[in-house]
This record gives C-alpha cells, sequence and structure tokens, in this order.
C-alpha cells in the first residue's frame, strides 16, 4: 500500500444494490468461493470495508445457523445503507439462484428422462459424492484438533449410520457436551480461530478499522425488539395464512414449518442440514426419491448462490409431484413450493444479522462461547460422513447390494476424487467433467 492512497469514494444505495446483483450471478464456489470473491472485490478492489471489519463480521457469521456467506452479505450491506441495505443484499444473493433452479428444476422434472438429461446426470452423481468427501475431508481438517472432538464426530456418525437419531437431537447432545467439556477442558474447545487475523491492508476503507459504529448500527433495545417482531410476524403471517386456508397437514404448510427448523439447524454449512433434509423430504414426507437428492444437490452444485438452496429443488419437486394446485398447474406448485421453502429458510438469517449485528458491532473482541459450536462443528464432520456414506451407496450399487457396483459410475467417482484431492481443481470444473465423461459413456453403451 502506498502512503498516499486516496480514500474510496462514497457509495449509493444504487451502486450498492448494483454490486449485489451482480454478487448473485457469480457467487459459485460454495461458501469458501463466495467468500473470496468478496473480500477480493469489497476488501482489496472496492476497500468498502476493511480487512479487520470484514473478518470481524465473518467471524460472528460463522457461529450462527445459515449460510454464512449470504450472512456476510446482509451484514456489510446493512453496515453500509441500514437494514434495507442489507435485506437487499441478502436477498439478491439468493435470488438469481431461486429463479435458476425453477427453471432448472422443471427441465430435470419434465425432461429428466430424456437421453441428454440422463447421461449429464449419470456422470454429475459420482462427482457429487466425491465433492461430499471431500467436505468431510475439509471440515474435518479444519474441526478435529484433538481427540475430544474426534470422539465427538465418530459418536455423531454412529449415532445417524446404525441408531438413526434425528440430525436436531446430535446437535443438542454435541452442543451439550461442547458447553461442558468448555468449562471442564476449555483448551480442547477453544475455537478454531474464524477465518484468522488482518494480516493485510489495503489502503484505506470507507469502513477502517477505526471508523465508528453508524448510529443505525448501535445497539438499542427499542431497535432490537423491532426486529424481532417483524421477523416473528414475517414468519407466523404466512404460516398462519398456510394452516388456515389449508390446514396444518397441507404439503405446503409441512413445508414452511419443516424448512423453518431446518434453517435453525444448518450450523457447519449445508452438507451439515442435508443428513436432516434427506430424512425428512425423503424418509418422512416422501416429497422425493433418493435418487432426486442427489440430483438436486447436483444441481445445486452448479449454479450459484448459498448451496442450501438445494432446498428449493426439493421445494419444487415435492409440490410438483404432490400436485399441490392440481394437475393442470404443476409447474405453479412446484415453483411457488420452491419460493415458499425459500422464504423460510433464510428469514431467520436476517433476522440474526438485524438483530444481532448491533450487539457484534459494540466490540470489537473475541466472540464467547464458542465451545458448544466447537463440538457442534466436529459432530457434523461424522454427520457429512455418514451423507457420503449414502450418496455412494446410491450411486454406485443404483439397484441395490444384490445388483453389483455400477462400473461407469465408480470409474467417475474415482476420476472426480483425483481431480479434488490430487490436482486442486474446483467444483465446477469437476463436474462439468465428470458431465461431459457421464454423456460420452452412454453415447457409447458403456453405461
Amino acid at each position: 500500500m502506498k502512503p498516499d492512497t486516496p480514500m474510496p469514494p462514497e457509495v449509493s444505495f444504487w451502486q450498492a444494490l448494483a454490486f449485489w446483483l451482480k454478487l448473485g450471478f457469480i457467487s459459485f464456489g460454495g461458501p469458501a468461493g463466495q467468500i473470496a470473491i468478496m473480500h477480493t472485490e469489497l476488501v482489496e478492489r472496492r476497500r468498502w470495508i476493511s480487512e479487520k471489519r470484514f473478518l470481524h463480521a465473518l467471524n460472528y457469521c460463522m457461529l450462527l445457523p445459515g449460510p454464512e456467506a449470504q450472512q456476510l452479505a446482509t451484514y456489510i450491506g446493512w453496515l453500509m445503507h441500514r437494514s434495507w441495505g442489507g435485506i437487499v443484499a441478502g436477498a439478491l444473493f439468493v435470488l438469481p439462484s431461486l429463479f435458476i433452479l425453477i427453471a432448472l428444476s422443471w427441465l430435470y422434472i419434465a425432461w429428466g428422462e430424456q437421453p441428454l438429461v440422463a447421461g449429464l446426470f449419470y456422470g454429475i452423481k459420482p462427482a457429487v459424492t466425491a465433492i461430499v468427501v471431500q467436505a468431510a475431508h475439509r471440515i474435518g481438517g479444519r474441526a478435529l484438533k484433538n481427540g475430544w472432538l474426534w470422539g465427538i464426530a465418530a459418536a455423531a456418525f454412529v449415532a445417524i449410520f446404525a441408531l438413526g437419531v434425528p440430525f436436531p437431537a446430535i446437535v443438542a447432545v454435541a452442543a451439550l457436551v461442547g458447553y461442558v467439556g468448555g468449562r471442564i477442558a476449555p483448551a480442547k474447545f477453544q475455537a478454531g480461530g474464524g477465518h484468522g487475523k488482518a494480516k493485510a491492508s489495503f489502503g484505506p476503507a470507507l469502513i477502517d478499522d477505526d471508523t465508528p459504529t453508524p448510529a443505525h448500527a448501535r445497539f438499542a433495545w427499542g431497535r432490537l425488539s423491532a426486529v424481532l417482531l417483524a421477523g416473528a410476524l414475517l414468519w407466523a403471517l404466512p404460516m398462519g395464512l398456510l394452516t388456515t386456508s389449508l390446514g396444518w397437514n397441507h404439503t405446503l404448510t409441512q413445508m414452511g414449518w419443516f424448512f423453518t427448523k431446518a434453517a435453525l439447524l444448518t450450523f457447519g454449512g449445508a452438507y451439515a442440514v442435508l443428513p436432516y433434509v434427506y430424512q425428512g423430504a425423503v424418509g418422512h414426507y416422501g416429497w422425493l426419491t433418493p435418487t432426486q437428492m442427489i440430483d438436486g444437490l447436483a444441481l445445486g452444485e452448479t449454479t450459484p448462490g448459498p448451496l442450501i438452496m438445494v432446498v428449493a429443488f426439493v421445494g419444487f419437486v415435492g409440490g410438483y409431484v404432490k400436485a399441490v394446485f392440481g394437475p393442470e398447474s404443476l409447474f405453479l406448485a412446484g415453483a411457488v413450493a420452491a419460493t415458499l421453502v425459500t422464504w423460510f429458510t433464510f428469514l431467520p438469517s436476517f433476522v440474526f444479522i438485524l438483530a444481532g449485528g448491533p450487539l457484534v458491532e459494540s466490540t470489537h473482541n473475541d466472540l464467547k462461547f464458542t465451545a458448544p459450536l466447537t463440538a457442534i462443528t466436529a459432530a457434523v464432520v461424522g454427520v457429512i460422513v455418514n451423507l457420503a456414506l449414502f450418496f455412494g451407496y446410491h450411486v454406485l450399487w443404483p439397484q441395490g447390494w444384490g445388483s453389483g457396483v455400477d462400473g461407469g459410475s465408480a470409474v467417475i467417482a474415482v476420476a472426480a476424487a483425483v481431480a479434488l484431492f490430487r490436482f486442486k481443481l474446483g467444483v465446477i470444473p469437476v463436474i462439468a467433467g465428470c458431465a461431459f465423461m457421464g454423456l460420452l459413456g452412454r453415447w457409447l453403451g458403456l453405461a
């Protein structure tokens, strides 16, 4: 940094809106890639926020259930342009993905049996299995720092794989173990430092290290009460309307309730909550099949936005298959269901940021009470390993154990794993390459 680097110009609400809209269309690569894009654009190039303030906000978002990249965008938008700035930033992070997934879900459900589409998914599904294995390895390498945390991960795996314990119960027990362990052996349950400390300066920023907290970001009981009341009403009104007009047991009402619970359990990211979504959407409600669940994750991996947007696919397929508006309005049913589950999935994230942001801005010291979250993250590793085994079974043995291994899927899965682990390729190139292998295999009659 040169000592005479000028202060960047002030950013209007509309200039920020244009950036958040652009970000919604280019936010590929999962949370790590999305956070990296925001760091490059907002810290390094545009200098809207300093490195230290960026990481401080990110460490808070990492403690919350929900998609941390979307919450980080909401936080920065709120800090710059008040509540509407945060709402616009967070919404535009999600809306492009929602519209794209509605279109892709319709193509999938309407044309999924066509040879071209079937070949693409034949190659993509083994790639998704390898990607989930890599996620378990990546999160485990960061989270499992000692024997205590390894033990929690192993116990979580046994609980969900062998005993069928519901994911919320695993989260609750892990949090309790972390709370007790944090008092007995605090050194074993220290957080891993979030995303590190600020080590670079890229010049003066609009929101710099010593920039005073703006008036709207200071804590006030009245403001906190207003945010919580608004959030409660925005949840209760649509849920009440669904219940009174359609009934509690209607598919759309149950989707709203189920994905509200899912939104509060996404500690550790989308991979952690997918087993819970599978248990409910596939096992309990029958909104879609195991194969469709894998295909939905494949679509989620290839579209911009948070990976948890796979819930839009789940909602679309469930609404379409259940024909909630009758056989003549299948697309409308799917689109409404996808929009509905997206609303209930992301509403808590906005409340967490708009309500908790002033508390975070009141101090730039480290956040406390992270031991339960450290334990939850360790448990998440075991849950993701179970998810990888679930996907591997349905991809490699599509007809069950007695049918033998699908050789083509096995070859593609190994190729994807080598590309990810050995050559460190990104998710999008791996999925594209495996999709091509699937098409080629189908064309040659090998798959």
